[in-house]
């Protein structure tokens, strides 16, 4: 008795976020269900290197990819770390409207400065990250950091310590989601 040959298809996903679609290969589109991709948003965001990591969910009958994380590329962070500067990072758990997510900030000094500088910048951003976080749903947080607008805000708070050369979340990931 001899078995038929199913043949893997390709089947259109969207992704709203940047107002793309993609194909994934699958036998049936059901099996689309939470499968992860990465998307590389290098071209879109100008040469700023990022991953945008992407979990796919049914919606009537088209499948829809909801990012999980977003991460800025290690090479272009060491790049943009120049001799005679200082970098702050952080990495912190904290609750939105509906998920948990980790923020990354990453910070880049103009200058050498001091320890208790780094540290009030490390504190104040973390401080902005929070409250922007408690505000916002882990959707709205994915498209302000595409946009570049919690950076441009953060940078703006934190010029009143020290002016920063650059002003970057390296990493957001969602954690957990509450049921």
């Amino acid at each position: 008795m001899a078995i038929a040959k199913r043949k893997k298809r390709f089947f259109n996903v969207e992704i709203p976020i940047i107002n793309k679609t993609t194909q994934l290969r699958a036998y049936e589109q059901k099996e689309l269900i939470g499968r992860y991709l990465k998307y590389d948003l290098t071209r879109n965001l100008r040469g700023k290197a990022t991953i945008l990591t992407l979990k796919t969910v049914f919606e009537g009958e088209t499948v829809i990819a909801s990012p999980v994380a977003i991460t800025l590329l290690p090479y272009y962070a060491r790049r943009m770390v120049r001799r005679g500067t200082n970098y702050v990072e952080d990495s912190f758990l904290t609750p939105t409207g509906e998920t948990s997510v980790r923020i990354k900030p990453f910070l880049v000094t103009r200058r050498r400065v001091s320890r208790a500088v780094r540290k009030a910048l490390r504190n104040k951003a973390k401080e902005e990250l929070v409250l922007w976080a408690k505000e916002n749903d882990s959707q709205k947080m994915f498209e302000d950091i595409l946009k570049g607008k919690i950076q441009k805000e953060l940078s703006l708070k934190l010029k009143k310590i020290y002016p920063l050369s650059l002003c970057e979340i390296r990493a957001l990931k969602v954690e957990e989601k509450k049921e």
